[in-house]
């Protein structure tokens, strides 16, 4: 497993992501015996970054990764959370929610700790409660070995952060397709900048660049039939000098081996093969995807519509298209009725709640608009 070096250690190159991890049936119960043997595999081949937070699998995600890494030796893993900025009412939350992170993860310390999606409306949070002044003291007292942040918002902002705190590492959103759409490119030159070692998140932009169109999968399998999609994606972040680990939200075994393959030896990306992503990419974006990474900020909807499946559909029905799949319209209205009637899109009463909580800004309303009108022209067809 490729390691990077850092003071007093080296992470692993490949981090383990605890927020997508097995359910149980469909549901949003963690099947804890498919995650543990996830974990246990991933300790075995090397992978020593684990990220969970506070929020993540309704709640769960810390508890699990205490029960699944305690039964480990605890150097032989870096554990980190989040400060929830959105769960912070008042300064006293910092100390009572940091405490219960503690009991939760099994831990004496967190190896790195971060504030949790640092945006335009969770800063205000974060300065009012002297949120950073309360884990920097944490950090004097040992029970935080790197402090940092995670970020969703226009680089101007990040500037802003980076400029007013003394930072060991921040956690941005960055892959191939969000190297321009959300400018991920400038948001990793500020951090490199100054000198802020880089965590990467959505590499695969949760499965996305996964899951492509047949010609983008057509493009990649002919440069290099032995490699999934995934990997072009997970090399493409790791093969930036100033990333130290490239998070993936690993939902299986199958998923987990693919990702350790591809970092046991890594391979920075050559010139030509910048060129195969960038003629994948070009395909990828005619088959007109929403870009959600169903990453579930936008939850729970007061109206009960679930809008990262809402958008699933859609992805899926939009990527037939650029197929030219003859079942596209059907399995789109399979797919739509699957969904509880409340949860499907018409439900929608376009308060926008949803979009102000979206890290990938889209604007949830105008498309749950138009998955109602799509199954509209499809019904009465």
């Amino acid at each position: 497993m490729e390691k990077r070096s850092i003071k007093n250690g080296e992470l692993s190159l490949l981090g383990f992501g605890l927020m997508r991890l097995p359910c149980k049936n469909g549901s949003n119960e963690i099947d804890t015996a498919h995650a543990t043997a996830m974990v246990d595999l991933a300790l075995d081949q090397g992978i020593n970054y684990f990220d969970t937070a506070y929020m993540y699998h309704e709640g769960n995600s810390e508890s699990f990764a205490g029960e699944a890494l305690s039964r480990h030796k605890r150097g032989s893993y870096n554990l980190a959370t989040k400060m929830p900025l959105m769960a912070v009412k008042d300064y006293a939350d910092v100390d009572r929610i940091f405490n219960e992170q503690l009991k939760k993860c099994k831990t004496e310390y967190f190896d790195f700790y971060l504030l949790h999606n640092i945006n335009h409306a969770h800063l205000p949070i974060a300065e009012q409660n002297k949120v950073y002044e309360q884990l920097k003291e944490k950090k004097k007292q040992g029970l935080i070995r790197h402090l940092g942040f995670s970020f969703h918002d226009r680089p101007e902002l990040l500037r802003k952060v980076v400029d007013k705190y003394d930072w060991d590492f921040a956690q941005i959103q960055l892959n191939y397709l969000d190297w321009e759409l959300q400018n991920a490119k400038e948001q990793y030159e500020v951090l490199t900048r100054k000198g802020i070692p880089v965590n990467v998140m959505e590499p695969v932009r949760g499965g996305t660049l996964a899951k492509l169109c047949d010609a983008s999968v057509r493009i990649f399998s002919e440069a290099d039939p032995k490699a999934s999609p995934a990997s072009w994606a997970i090399r493409y972040a790791a093969s930036l000098p100033n990333v130290q680990v490239v998070l993936s939200g690993m939902t299986s075994l199958d998923q987990l081996k693919d990702n350790i393959a591809t970092m046991s030896p890594f391979r920075p990306l050559s010139e030509q093969e910048y060129r195969v992503i960038e003629q994948a990419l070009a395909a990828y974006r005619s088959s007109a995807t929403v870009p959600c990474t169903s990453c579930r900020y936008c939850m729970d909807c007061p109206e009960g519509v679930e809008i990262p499946k809402n958008l699933a559909v859609y992805n899926n029905y939009q990527v037939a298209l650029a197929n030219k799949h003859p079942m596209g319209e059907f399995l789109f209205e399979m797919e739509y009725r699957l969904l509880e009637e409340k949860s499907q899109a018409s439900s929608c009463v376009a308060c926008g709640q949803c979009a102000a909580r979206c890290p990938q800004q889209i604007d949830i309303p105008r498309w749950m608009d138009a998955i109602r009108e799509l199954h509209g022209k499809l019904k009465s067809a």
